[in-house]
């Protein structure tokens, strides 16, 4: 049994994120073609966690702005131009290959906006995940009305938070 790793998605892929999307996340349904979408305008952020032959994981994020949550299942139909942040859309890993599997995609990411100058990522947390984000330097932000009502879409327990890069 080899190590998992991460690798780019590939669009052969999707049928299996969705598998593991409807297994993870059985109240925050998504449709495949909105994660082809994302994969289409930034595949560099768009990752699978392999393990021997199987996807186990997968990982997607994009550009976008800080405090503006893209909708739950919806179409980007562009990414900004004035972008500020490098948002974490979903992590995603099947129960017996976590231990490190975000941390890791979490360390890819980095690089990526590092490389792309920008300074923060962000990320909705849910399903009470906000320990392990907090563990990768991720810090809640208190959400206006309007913020608080796009979280709401994402289940009672959900948290806009952000890790300032320049921080770390």
């Amino acid at each position: 049994m080899s190590k998992p790793h991460w690798r780019p998605a590939r669009t052969t892929d999707l049928p299996a994120i969705s598998a593991i999307a409807a297994r993870i996340h059985p109240d925050l349904p998504e449709r495949p073609d909105v994660f082809a979408e994302k994969m289409r305008l930034y595949p560099d952020g768009c990752r699978v966690l392999v393990a021997d032959d199987a996807i186990a994981g997968y990982g997607l994020a994009h550009p976008w702005r800080q405090h503006r949550i893209p909708p739950l299942d919806g179409f980007l139909e562009g990414l900004p131009d004035d972008a500020d942040c490098l948002y974490v859309h979903d992590v995603a890993v099947l129960p017996d290959f976590r231990g490190g599997a975000a941390r890791d995609y979490v360390s890819t990411i980095e690089t990526l906006a590092r490389a792309s100058h920008i300074k923060v990522l962000a990320l909705v947390s849910v399903y009470a995940t906000r320990p392990l984000w907090e563990r990768l330097g991720f810090r809640p932000v208190m959400a206006d009305a309007e913020l608080r009502a796009k979280l709401a879409s994402y289940g009672d327990s959900a948290t806009y938070m952000l890790r300032d890069l320049a921080a770390t």
